[in-house]
């Protein structure tokens, strides 16, 4: 079969993904910037195609409850909000993970604190990363720099939550849901049945199977011998996920004497900065996470010992610099460089930045 090449939007290219990947359900209200998932999905209407629900909630609050609801049931459901919206969402967020039910959540981030601004930020960091919610739990957290991955990471966010029962985020930012790029849209998977989703996910609220209790879906005990096995249960499942699911790109890394540590769109950015810093003579190399949980902590600590110092680039104040603090643990220089306003930085700055703080 041939390829389907697309034109569109990152925000576009998740929303196809996700009715081509056989979601049931999607619930969200719309935000921008990231407000073409919910656009497309009721243009395309897939309800009357693949029998996807597309349902806009009367708040985010309600939207990530649905969520709570369809997960439950064992249904390949999500959301999609920005960087405000996902606040709101964060209780019900870590309910989910309390539950240990999968779901996938979109966070196309915009600049903050507050309202802040509807252009392009990358400080969701912490809310995302660092749990964001309350209560010891992870997200596995998927970052794309392409309208490409925004289409590639709805299965592979989807397949991680199912596959450790935990809800899974893409976490992009302004510049990614809104560009356009070419893509190659997933073949269509279908739907799963409901004899298909008892034999997956046992554990489903899908009625009173005859002769057996039904399954009750809950984050609450109020036994805490209980509730610590719970939380050691997750820790454990968490360490699995570190050992198993961390990703990363290395681009001219092989020979460099220096590296420059972003992610997203920022990541698209360094790449330009290492082509001009090669034509200097400066061997410069580009570590890009793709989860940035799990981080990629033991690849960073391995040129802690080969490289003289390293840049952490972000759109923010710097809130990925602490975990690549932490991976090399002293043993190289790690400064910081970003823009906080919604100003997007150039390969140039980015040049000039490093140049003055690690050369």
């Amino acid at each position: 079969m041939a390829e389907e090449i697309k034109l569109m939007k990152g925000n576009e290219a998740i929303a196809h993904a996700a009715i081509r990947y056989g979601t049931d359900g999607y619930f969200g209200y719309p935000i921008t910037p990231q407000s073409e998932i919910l656009e497309t999905l009721m243009a395309e209407m897939p309800w009357e195609t693949t029998g996807m629900v597309v349902l806009q909630a009367e708040s985010e609050v309600a939207a990530i409850n649905m969520v709570y609801g369809g997960a439950g049931c064992g249904k390949r459901v999500m959301t999609s909000s920005s960087s405000p919206g996902i606040s709101l969402k964060l209780e019900g967020i870590s309910y989910l993970a309390g539950a240990e039910l999968p779901a996938l959540i979109v966070n196309v981030m915009r600049g903050g604190p507050g309202l802040g601004t509807i252009q392009p930020s990358q400080a969701d960091y912490f809310q995302t990363v660092k749990g964001g919610g309350h209560g010891d739990y992870r997200l596995i957290t998927l970052a794309p720099n392409s309208v490409q991955e925004m289409a590639d990471f709805v299965a592979l966010g989807f397949d991680l939550a199912f596959t450790y029962s935990n809800p899974a985020m893409i976490l992009a930012d302004g510049i990614i849901g809104q560009m356009m790029e070419k893509v190659v849209l997933p073949p269509f998977r279908p739907r799963k049945t409901e004899e298909e989703i008892r034999g997956e996910s046992p554990w489903a609220a899908l009625g009173k199977p005859a002769g057996r209790k039904p399954n009750i879906i809950t984050s609450l005990e109020l036994d805490p011998s209980i509730m610590e096995e719970n939380n050691n249960r997750f820790q454990a499942k968490y360490r699995q996920v570190e050992e198993r699911e961390v990703r990363y790109e290395e681009i001219c890394c092989d020979d460099a004497e220096y590296l420059l540590i972003a992610f997203g769109s920022s990541a698209r950015i360094c790449q330009k900065t290492v082509e001009i810093a090669r034509a200097e003579g400066i061997k410069l190399g580009l570590l890009r996470p793709i989860t940035l949980w799990p981080f990629p902590t033991k690849a960073l600590a391995g040129y802690a010992g080969r490289v003289k110092g390293m840049l952490s680039v972000e759109l923010n104040a710097g809130q990925m610099l602490e975990d690549v603090r932490l991976a090399v643990n002293g043993r190289v220089k790690v400064e910081h460089f970003g823009r906080l306003g919604g100003i997007v930085f150039t390969p140039d700055e980015i040049l000039a930045a490093f140049k003055e703080k690690i050369m």
